[in-house]
């Protein structure tokens, strides 16, 4: 598994999700996550993880084991064990997803089959993630989640 890549973003957003878990919005529009409501339903489901970085730009994720003070924590499920991390702009959607290495901003990480704890420590354009098998697939939110 890759420890350390970069993406850029024209969205300001990180996404994080099973290809599968998302497959049932691939028919849908290109941007069928930007409104809030289906961004917010989505992610309380446990299929995807949206996180506003507050910036367009390139940014680094650095994959690691344990983060101490996460700014943000959100579980998703992954049922196929192929995970994408990177621009949000490249969700399936649109007939679309990110299975072309030479056409998305971000890379798909391979994980045992399960449930996934996901922290994000962000400083500035320094994404640190883990990823630790969990229980839960299910999250609460009641907004959406927006990082400075």
């Amino acid at each position: 598994m890759l420890n350390a890549f970069s993406f850029m973003t024209d969205t300001a957003t990180l996404a994080i999700f099973d290809l599968q878990a998302i497959q049932h919005r691939k028919s849908d529009t290109a941007d069928w996550w930007s409104l809030p409501d289906d961004e917010l339903d989505e992610m309380n489901k446990g299929n995807i993880a949206f996180i506003g970085l507050g910036n367009d730009g390139f940014y680094t994720i650095n994959l690691c084991d344990k983060i101490e003070d996460p700014d943000v924590k959100i579980n998703i499920s992954c049922p196929s064990g192929e995970i994408f991390i990177g621009a949000g702009e490249d969700t399936t959607g649109g007939d679309l997803e990110p299975d072309d290495p030479q056409y998305r901003a971000g890379e798909i990480i391979f994980l045992p089959v399960g449930n996934y704890e996901i922290s994000l420590k962000k400083v500035n354009n320094l994404l640190s993630i883990s990823m630790i098998f969990g229980k839960a697939k299910i999250n609460k939110f009641e907004n959406v989640l927006r990082l400075d």
